[in-house]
Protein backbone atom coordinates (compact mmCIF):
# COMPACT_ATOMS: atom_id res chain seq x y z
CA UNK A 1 0.00 0.00 0.00
CA UNK A 2 1.18 3.20 -0.56
CA UNK A 3 1.40 6.04 1.91
CA UNK A 4 0.97 9.33 0.94
CA UNK A 5 3.39 11.77 2.17
CA UNK A 6 3.36 15.55 2.82
CA UNK A 7 6.42 17.47 3.64
CA UNK A 8 6.68 20.74 5.61
CA UNK A 9 10.58 21.69 5.16
CA UNK A 10 11.36 20.17 1.78
CA UNK A 11 14.15 22.32 1.43
CA UNK A 12 15.87 22.05 4.38
CA UNK A 13 18.42 19.22 5.82
CA UNK A 14 15.65 17.02 7.20
CA UNK A 15 13.85 17.37 4.46
CA UNK A 16 15.71 16.59 1.70
CA UNK A 17 17.17 13.49 3.83
CA UNK A 18 13.53 12.74 4.14
CA UNK A 19 13.11 13.67 0.07
CA UNK A 20 16.21 10.61 -0.36
CA UNK A 21 14.53 8.52 1.90
CA UNK A 22 11.85 8.25 -0.76
CA UNK A 23 13.54 8.47 -3.62
CA UNK A 24 14.95 4.71 -2.82
CA UNK A 25 11.12 3.69 -2.70
CA UNK A 26 8.84 4.76 -5.07
CA UNK A 27 6.34 1.89 -4.97
CA UNK A 28 6.14 2.38 -1.04
CA UNK A 29 5.48 6.58 -0.94
CA UNK A 30 3.99 9.17 -3.03
CA UNK A 31 4.36 12.94 -2.15
CA UNK A 32 1.60 14.98 -2.36
CA UNK A 33 2.63 18.32 -0.84
CA UNK A 34 5.99 20.04 -0.41
CA UNK A 35 6.15 23.33 1.67
CA UNK A 36 9.95 24.40 0.69
CA UNK A 37 10.15 28.45 2.16
CA UNK A 38 12.41 30.70 0.47
CA UNK A 39 14.56 28.66 -1.63
CA UNK A 40 12.53 28.23 -4.98
CA UNK A 41 15.69 26.83 -7.15
CA UNK A 42 15.93 23.88 -5.02
CA UNK A 43 11.83 23.10 -4.32
CA UNK A 44 11.77 23.65 -8.30
CA UNK A 45 13.94 20.07 -8.76
CA UNK A 46 12.25 18.55 -5.92
CA UNK A 47 8.19 19.44 -7.41
CA UNK A 48 9.73 18.15 -10.79
CA UNK A 49 11.16 14.90 -9.63
CA UNK A 50 7.86 14.44 -7.38
CA UNK A 51 5.32 15.97 -8.92
CA UNK A 52 2.96 16.55 -5.80
CA UNK A 53 -0.40 18.21 -6.82
CA UNK A 54 0.44 21.10 -3.61
CA UNK A 55 3.28 23.19 -3.08
CA UNK A 56 4.25 26.16 -0.72
CA UNK A 57 6.50 28.63 -0.88
CA UNK A 58 7.14 32.10 1.37
CA UNK A 59 5.99 34.89 -1.09
CA UNK A 60 2.85 35.35 -3.68
CA UNK A 61 6.49 36.84 -5.89
CA UNK A 62 8.02 33.45 -4.94
CA UNK A 63 4.91 31.66 -6.18
CA UNK A 64 4.62 33.28 -9.59
CA UNK A 65 8.67 32.49 -10.06
CA UNK A 66 8.73 28.82 -9.49
CA UNK A 67 5.39 28.55 -11.25
CA UNK A 68 7.03 29.90 -14.72
CA UNK A 69 9.77 26.94 -14.10
CA UNK A 70 7.74 24.11 -13.96
CA UNK A 71 6.51 21.39 -17.01
CA UNK A 72 3.16 20.98 -15.34
CA UNK A 73 0.79 22.81 -12.88
CA UNK A 74 0.71 21.63 -9.10
CA UNK A 75 -1.44 24.29 -6.80
CA UNK A 76 0.73 26.68 -5.74
CA UNK A 77 0.55 28.88 -2.39
CA UNK A 78 2.30 30.66 0.00
CA UNK A 79 2.84 32.45 3.55
CA UNK A 80 1.80 31.28 6.50
CA UNK A 81 -1.55 30.40 5.18
CA UNK A 82 -0.08 28.06 2.56
CA UNK A 83 2.26 26.28 4.95
CA UNK A 84 -1.05 25.42 6.69
CA UNK A 85 -2.91 24.49 3.29
CA UNK A 86 0.11 22.14 2.90
CA UNK A 87 -0.63 20.37 6.10
CA UNK A 88 -4.18 19.73 6.03
CA UNK A 89 -5.56 20.46 2.75
CA UNK A 90 -4.02 17.89 0.77
CA UNK A 91 -4.92 14.08 0.58
CA UNK A 92 -1.90 13.01 2.69
CA UNK A 93 -1.55 10.17 5.26
CA UNK A 94 1.44 11.49 7.04
CA UNK A 95 2.87 14.91 7.77
CA UNK A 96 6.56 15.56 8.32
CA UNK A 97 7.08 18.60 10.00
CA UNK A 98 10.20 19.63 9.37
CA UNK A 99 10.32 23.73 9.53
CA UNK A 100 12.44 25.02 11.92
CA UNK A 101 11.44 27.34 15.08
CA UNK A 102 7.98 27.36 16.29
CA UNK A 103 6.53 28.57 12.91
CA UNK A 104 5.83 24.53 12.94
CA UNK A 105 3.47 24.91 15.75
CA UNK A 106 0.18 25.98 13.79
CA UNK A 107 0.68 23.78 10.40
CA UNK A 108 0.79 20.51 13.34
CA UNK A 109 -2.28 21.72 14.55
CA UNK A 110 -3.93 22.08 11.27
CA UNK A 111 -2.77 18.16 10.09
CA UNK A 112 -4.23 16.81 13.61
CA UNK A 113 -7.42 18.55 13.12
CA UNK A 114 -7.41 16.92 9.47
CA UNK A 115 -6.56 13.62 10.43
CA UNK A 116 -3.06 13.14 9.72
CA UNK A 117 -0.52 11.51 11.62
CA UNK A 118 2.76 13.31 12.17
CA UNK A 119 6.19 12.08 11.58
CA UNK A 120 7.78 15.08 13.73
CA UNK A 121 11.50 16.72 13.65
CA UNK A 122 9.98 19.91 14.60
CA UNK A 123 10.72 19.70 18.25
CA UNK A 124 9.42 23.42 19.22
CA UNK A 125 5.86 22.52 18.50
CA UNK A 126 5.60 20.46 21.49
CA UNK A 127 8.02 22.39 23.66
CA UNK A 128 5.66 25.67 22.84
CA UNK A 129 2.63 23.86 22.84
CA UNK A 130 2.84 20.10 23.89
CA UNK A 131 -0.84 20.33 26.34
CA UNK A 132 -2.45 21.18 23.25
CA UNK A 133 -0.96 19.54 20.59
CA UNK A 134 -0.92 15.75 22.68
CA UNK A 135 -4.45 16.35 23.78
CA UNK A 136 -5.55 16.96 20.22
CA UNK A 137 -3.51 13.97 18.40
CA UNK A 138 -4.93 11.71 21.51
CA UNK A 139 -8.25 12.89 20.60
CA UNK A 140 -8.53 11.89 17.45
CA UNK A 141 -6.87 8.81 17.30
CA UNK A 142 -3.52 9.59 15.43
CA UNK A 143 -0.06 9.02 15.97
CA UNK A 144 2.80 11.40 16.58
CA UNK A 145 6.18 9.35 15.76
CA UNK A 146 9.66 11.34 16.15
CA UNK A 147 12.22 12.15 13.62
CA UNK A 148 14.86 13.66 16.41
CA UNK A 149 17.68 10.35 16.30
CA UNK A 150 17.07 10.67 20.12
CA UNK A 151 13.42 10.49 20.39
CA UNK A 152 13.54 7.77 17.51
CA UNK A 153 16.25 6.16 19.90
CA UNK A 154 13.84 6.23 22.75
CA UNK A 155 10.69 5.14 21.21
CA UNK A 156 12.41 2.06 19.54
CA UNK A 157 13.41 1.00 23.21
CA UNK A 158 9.85 1.29 24.36
CA UNK A 159 8.66 -1.07 21.67
CA UNK A 160 6.41 -3.99 23.18
CA UNK A 161 7.45 -2.42 26.86
CA UNK A 162 4.61 -0.68 29.74
CA UNK A 163 5.62 3.03 30.15
CA UNK A 164 5.00 2.31 33.82
CA UNK A 165 8.02 0.24 34.01
CA UNK A 166 10.47 3.13 32.75
CA UNK A 167 13.10 4.03 35.62
CA UNK A 168 14.70 6.78 33.52
CA UNK A 169 15.33 7.85 30.09
CA UNK A 170 18.62 9.33 29.28
CA UNK A 171 19.17 11.51 25.89
CA UNK A 172 22.65 11.66 24.04
CA UNK A 173 24.35 14.95 22.99
CA UNK A 174 27.33 15.09 20.90
CA UNK A 175 28.42 18.55 22.75
CA UNK A 176 28.46 20.18 19.34
CA UNK A 177 30.79 22.67 17.78
CA UNK A 178 32.39 23.50 20.88
CA UNK A 179 32.45 20.72 23.65
CA UNK A 180 35.97 20.70 24.10
CA UNK A 181 36.43 24.65 25.04
CA UNK A 182 36.26 25.97 28.50
CA UNK A 183 33.63 28.93 28.98
CA UNK A 184 36.54 31.07 29.10
CA UNK A 185 37.69 30.08 25.05
CA UNK A 186 33.86 30.46 24.06
CA UNK A 187 34.40 34.20 24.67
CA UNK A 188 34.73 35.44 20.36
CA UNK A 189 34.02 32.47 18.79
CA UNK A 190 32.90 33.09 15.04
CA UNK A 191 29.64 31.69 13.14
CA UNK A 192 32.29 30.12 11.45
CA UNK A 193 33.09 27.79 14.14
CA UNK A 194 30.11 27.48 15.51
CA UNK A 195 28.48 26.26 12.39
CA UNK A 196 31.24 23.37 12.67
CA UNK A 197 29.29 20.30 13.82
CA UNK A 198 31.64 17.63 14.23
CA UNK A 199 29.15 14.60 13.65
CA UNK A 200 26.05 15.69 12.12
CA UNK A 201 24.86 17.54 8.80
CA UNK A 202 22.07 19.53 10.11
CA UNK A 203 20.77 23.24 8.97
CA UNK A 204 22.44 26.28 10.61
CA UNK A 205 20.02 26.68 13.32
CA UNK A 206 20.01 23.40 14.66
CA UNK A 207 23.92 23.41 14.90
CA UNK A 208 24.34 26.59 16.99
CA UNK A 209 21.40 25.23 19.10
CA UNK A 210 23.83 22.08 19.50
CA UNK A 211 26.41 24.12 20.52
CA UNK A 212 25.30 26.03 23.00
CA UNK A 213 22.98 22.30 24.11
CA UNK A 214 20.00 24.87 23.57
CA UNK A 215 19.17 22.01 21.29
CA UNK A 216 18.99 19.09 23.63
CA UNK A 217 16.71 21.73 26.19
CA UNK A 218 14.03 21.87 24.06
CA UNK A 219 14.26 17.46 23.36
CA UNK A 220 14.30 17.42 27.65
CA UNK A 221 11.12 19.29 26.84
CA UNK A 222 9.94 17.50 23.58
CA UNK A 223 10.48 13.73 25.84
CA UNK A 224 8.49 15.36 28.76
CA UNK A 225 5.28 15.41 26.70
CA UNK A 226 6.15 12.15 23.99
CA UNK A 227 6.89 10.16 27.13
CA UNK A 228 4.83 11.70 29.74
CA UNK A 229 7.96 11.72 32.17
CA UNK A 230 8.52 14.38 34.67
CA UNK A 231 12.00 16.37 34.43
CA UNK A 232 13.63 14.44 37.33
CA UNK A 233 13.56 11.33 35.46
CA UNK A 234 14.81 12.79 31.71
CA UNK A 235 18.74 12.57 32.24
CA UNK A 236 21.16 13.94 29.38
CA UNK A 237 24.96 12.51 29.14
CA UNK A 238 27.31 13.91 26.85
CA UNK A 239 28.53 11.28 24.15
CA UNK A 240 31.15 12.94 21.64
CA UNK A 241 30.70 9.41 19.46
CA UNK A 242 26.66 10.19 18.76
CA UNK A 243 26.94 6.13 18.34
CA UNK A 244 24.31 5.60 20.95
CA UNK A 245 21.47 7.33 20.31
CA UNK A 246 19.55 7.82 23.57
CA UNK A 247 18.98 4.85 26.25
CA UNK A 248 15.85 4.10 28.41
CA UNK A 249 16.19 2.51 31.97
CA UNK A 250 13.81 0.31 33.61
CA UNK A 251 12.60 -0.62 37.24
CA UNK A 252 14.52 -4.01 37.01
CA UNK A 253 17.96 -1.75 36.24
CA UNK A 254 18.10 -2.79 32.46
CA UNK A 255 19.16 -0.64 30.23
CA UNK A 256 18.06 -0.64 26.25
CA UNK A 257 19.47 1.77 23.90
CA UNK A 258 19.57 2.30 20.03
CA UNK A 259 22.89 2.69 18.35
CA UNK A 260 23.85 3.60 15.15
CA UNK A 261 26.01 5.58 12.92
CA UNK A 262 25.05 9.05 12.97
CA UNK A 263 23.15 9.55 9.86
CA UNK A 264 19.18 11.27 9.86
CA UNK A 265 18.11 9.00 7.58
CA UNK A 266 17.59 5.87 9.64
CA UNK A 267 14.99 7.69 12.21
CA UNK A 268 13.48 9.27 9.02
CA UNK A 269 12.88 6.09 7.30
CA UNK A 270 11.76 4.51 10.60
CA UNK A 271 8.94 7.27 11.25
CA UNK A 272 7.95 6.77 7.80
CA UNK A 273 7.76 2.85 7.69
CA UNK A 274 7.14 2.34 11.18
CA UNK A 275 6.04 -0.56 12.03
CA UNK A 276 7.81 -1.90 9.16
CA UNK A 277 12.10 -1.40 8.50
CA UNK A 278 13.70 -1.41 5.02
CA UNK A 279 16.97 -1.02 4.19
CA UNK A 280 19.12 1.89 3.33
CA UNK A 281 21.58 2.97 2.33
CA UNK A 282 23.33 3.68 5.47
CA UNK A 283 26.52 2.00 6.58
CA UNK A 284 26.37 -0.41 9.17
CA UNK A 285 28.49 0.34 12.93
CA UNK A 286 31.20 -1.87 13.57
CA UNK A 287 32.16 -1.99 17.07
CA UNK A 288 35.32 -3.76 16.83
CA UNK A 289 36.85 -1.08 14.54
CA UNK A 290 35.60 1.82 16.18
CA UNK A 291 36.93 0.41 19.71
CA UNK A 292 35.79 2.93 22.25
CA UNK A 293 32.67 4.85 23.33
CA UNK A 294 33.04 7.63 25.50
CA UNK A 295 30.38 9.83 28.01
CA UNK A 296 30.74 12.66 30.41
CA UNK A 297 28.39 14.32 32.67
CA UNK A 298 26.41 16.98 31.53
CA UNK A 299 27.88 20.19 33.39
CA UNK A 300 25.09 22.94 33.31
CA UNK A 301 26.78 25.99 34.65
CA UNK A 302 29.54 25.03 31.33
CA UNK A 303 26.40 24.20 29.05
CA UNK A 304 23.77 26.87 30.51
CA UNK A 305 21.04 26.54 28.27
CA UNK A 306 20.35 23.47 29.31
CA UNK A 307 20.08 24.28 32.70
CA UNK A 308 17.52 27.35 31.57
CA UNK A 309 15.96 24.77 29.61
CA UNK A 310 14.91 22.51 32.39
CA UNK A 311 13.75 25.50 34.62
CA UNK A 312 11.76 26.33 32.16
CA UNK A 313 10.12 23.16 31.66
CA UNK A 314 9.84 22.47 36.07
CA UNK A 315 7.51 26.17 35.41
CA UNK A 316 5.85 24.95 32.47
CA UNK A 317 2.94 27.06 31.13
CA UNK A 318 4.32 29.44 28.75
CA UNK A 319 7.76 29.90 30.03
CA UNK A 320 8.84 26.76 27.34
CA UNK A 321 7.44 29.06 24.83
CA UNK A 322 9.38 32.25 26.13
CA UNK A 323 13.24 29.78 26.24
CA UNK A 324 12.06 29.21 22.55
CA UNK A 325 11.52 32.07 21.47
CA UNK A 326 13.90 33.74 22.96
CA UNK A 327 16.63 31.61 21.61
CA UNK A 328 15.48 31.99 18.15
CA UNK A 329 15.79 35.45 18.29
CA UNK A 330 19.05 35.26 19.66
CA UNK A 331 20.26 32.77 17.31
CA UNK A 332 19.41 34.33 14.85
CA UNK A 333 21.00 38.04 15.75
CA UNK A 334 24.36 35.74 16.27
CA UNK A 335 24.35 34.14 12.42
CA UNK A 336 23.55 38.26 11.65
CA UNK A 337 27.16 39.11 13.48
CA UNK A 338 24.89 41.24 15.62
CA UNK A 339 25.61 39.82 19.03
CA UNK A 340 28.62 36.99 20.27
CA UNK A 341 28.01 33.42 20.72
CA UNK A 342 27.82 33.61 25.26
CA UNK A 343 25.26 36.58 24.29
CA UNK A 344 22.27 34.08 23.00
CA UNK A 345 22.70 32.21 26.75
CA UNK A 346 22.45 36.04 28.63
CA UNK A 347 19.71 37.07 26.26
CA UNK A 348 17.61 33.72 27.03
CA UNK A 349 18.29 33.97 30.62
CA UNK A 350 16.76 37.69 30.63
CA UNK A 351 13.49 36.57 28.76
CA UNK A 352 12.87 34.23 31.34
CA UNK A 353 13.38 36.25 34.17
CA UNK A 354 10.96 38.91 33.14
CA UNK A 355 8.10 36.55 31.97
CA UNK A 356 4.97 35.85 34.41
CA UNK A 357 4.43 32.33 33.22
CA UNK A 358 0.86 31.84 31.87
CA UNK A 359 -0.51 28.31 32.96
CA UNK A 360 -2.99 25.86 30.84
CA UNK A 361 -2.38 28.59 28.25
CA UNK A 362 -4.63 28.56 24.96
CA UNK A 363 -3.42 29.01 21.03
CA UNK A 364 -3.72 33.01 21.63
CA UNK A 365 -1.69 33.14 24.76
CA UNK A 366 1.18 31.01 23.43
CA UNK A 367 1.29 33.07 20.42
CA UNK A 368 1.67 36.65 22.50
CA UNK A 369 4.53 34.74 24.58
CA UNK A 370 6.09 34.14 21.66
CA UNK A 371 5.83 37.43 20.05
CA UNK A 372 7.41 38.99 23.33
CA UNK A 373 9.68 36.99 24.10
CA UNK A 374 11.21 37.69 20.41
CA UNK A 375 10.67 41.40 21.21
CA UNK A 376 12.39 40.76 24.68
CA UNK A 377 15.76 39.19 23.02
CA UNK A 378 15.82 41.84 19.86
CA UNK A 379 16.81 44.66 22.13
CA UNK A 380 20.31 44.68 23.51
Amino acid sequence: MTKRIAILGSTGSIGTQTLDVISHYPERFQVTALAGGYNVELLAEQVRQFRPKLVSVATRELAEQLKATLPYSPRIVYGAEGLVESAAASDADSVVTAVVGSQGLQPTLAALEAGKHIALANKETLVSAGHLVMSLAKERGLSILPVDSEHSAIFQCLNGEPRERIRRITLTASGGSFRDKTRAELDGVTVEQALKHPNWSMGAKITIDSATMANKGLEVMEAHWLYELPYDRIDVLIHPESIIHSFVEFEDSSIIAQMGLPDMRVPIQYALTYPDRLPTPVGSLNLAELGKLHFREMDQERYRMMRYAYEAGRIGGTAPTVFNAANEAAVARFLRGEISFLQIEELVERALERHAAIFNPGLEAILEADAWARGEASQS
